[in-house]
């Protein structure tokens, strides 16, 4: 793997970058509202939609989900990741402190899939956030989203379980279940020899 330039900006930016071969990744921003529109529009269109929670955001309301993700980043409690292409934000990625680790979420905009942009960003992220210490990661997805499933594979990450899930309900309000497979992932320390 590439190594990374990681830099802490400034104090008062309270911000974390990462740099990859093709990639810039940084704390979400308030400004980033539309972006983040856009993805979350692009997933409604595609048929994994089902098997996450609702995207249905006005203006108004990215515009303060992008606050408060940007307002809660620096706390590395719940970090929330975009990831650029030059200056397109093209996707993004959420880690939130667990007692194990870190559980992640991640969705990108479908013009980038299949590009390795998903894997790139998140072996960055991962390292970065383990900085070398012993971390586990945990993630989901439904089983029958067969490219996340691969993407977490190809990242290290194992099935551990499964498990019934429910977004959405049927004409009845009965709730339509899914399996999702439970992912985990642990980087251990490493020594400066290796």
């Amino acid at each position: 793997m590439e190594t990374e330039r990681i830099t802490e900006k400034a104090q008062r930016e309270d911000s974390l970058e990462i740099h990859t071969r093709r990639l810039r990744i940084r704390f979400v921003r308030e400004s980033d509202w539309k972006a983040l529109m856009e993805i979350w529009a692009d997933f409604n269109r595609s048929g994994y939609a089902r098997y996450d929670v609702p995207h249905r955001e006005t203006a108004g309301e990215a515009q303060e989900k992008a606050r408060r993700w940007a307002a809660l980043s620096p706390g590395r409690e719940h970090m929330f990741f975009a990831v650029c292409l030059a200056d397109a934000v093209i996707g993004y990625v959420i880690f939130h402190k667990t007692p194990e680790g870190y559980e992640i979420g991640y969705c990108f905009h479908s013009a980038y899939h299949g590009k390795g942009y998903a894997r790139e960003s998140l072996e960055a992220l991962l390292w970065a956030i383990s900085q070398g210490r012993e971390t586990e990661f945990a993630a989901g997805t439904a089983l029958a989203n067969l490219p996340s499933v691969h993407l977490l594979t190809a990242l290290g990450f194992v099935q551990t379980g499964t498990e019934q899930v429910s977004f959405y309900q049927d004409e009845q309000g009965a709730p339509l279940y899914f399996d999702g497979g439970i992912f985990r992932r642990k980087l251990g320390a490493v020594s400066l020899q290796d």
